[in-house]
């Protein structure tokens, strides 16, 4: 399989770029800054495009069966709280570019915060979700504008005819950690261990990833993963 990858020198994408070439797979890597291009780059083929441009993105991508978006709002840009909004510009550019590309896959790693803790009632509904943030993340309360823009992105994609999947880790800031290849899936649910806590490593993320891309199971739906 042909494979793209957004974002692939953040922590999740580094990890994505791993497996899938462990896996076989033929994989491009892009950043948005060529300085950031490893000194060893392996059997990877590594281009400069920007995600936040319909354009670059659909002269980048012309022959993947897949994309993958794992681009945050810190990826490349300093300011994660301050460039929230580069999440649902992402999903616009990505989603105009596909259009010119039909047949390529996305596969788009996004958000908790809209994942659901009872019936109708997401994550980042509850009430105070925002003051919660600093204990339970170790980010400023500020960081719900970039939640927000998970959700929004999400409706964006929703909202399309395209091919995408959306997937949602558990609720923990994703970290470097073991890859194990044992975690449980959901949907629309939040996982959480029977103590109260909701995660998964960037390593087991990427596993299932590429589980997704080779075995579709949820094509233009959500899904979660977490221990």
């Amino acid at each position: 399989m042909r494979i793209g990858v957004f974002g692939a020198t953040g922590v999740i994408g580094q990890r994505i770029v791993t497996e899938a070439v462990s896996r076989g797979h033929d994989v491009r890597a892009f950043t948005r800054n060529e300085s950031k291009f490893p000194a060893d780059t392996g059997s990877v083929i590594w281009r400069t495009a920007n995600v936040l441009d319909a354009d670059s993105v659909a002269a980048a991508i012309g022959g993947l069966d897949l994309v993958v978006n794992a681009v945050n709002a810190g990826d490349d840009i300093p300011g994660t709280i301050a460039n929230a909004d580069v999440l649902p510009s992402a999903a616009r550019a990505l989603l105009t570019a596909l259009a010119r590309h039909p047949s390529t896959r996305l596969l788009v790693i996004g958000g908790a915060g809209s994942l659901e803790v009872q019936p109708g009632l997401q994550l980042m509904d509850m009430p105070g979700f925002a003051g919660q943030l600093p204990d339970a993340l170790g980010v400023p309360a500020e960081y719900h504008k970039v939640v927000l823009a998970h959700r929004e992105a999400l409706n964006l994609y929703r909202l399309s005819n395209r091919d995408w999947t959306y997937l949602s880790p558990s609720a923990a800031l994703i970290k470097p950690g073991e890859r194990t290849a044992r975690f449980r899936t959901g949907t629309s649910q939040l996982l959480v261990r029977a103590d109260g806590t909701s995660d998964i490593s960037a390593e087991d993320l990427a596993v299932a990833v590429l589980d997704e891309a080779e075995r579709p199971q949820f094509l233009q739906r959500r899904f979660t993963v977490g221990y």
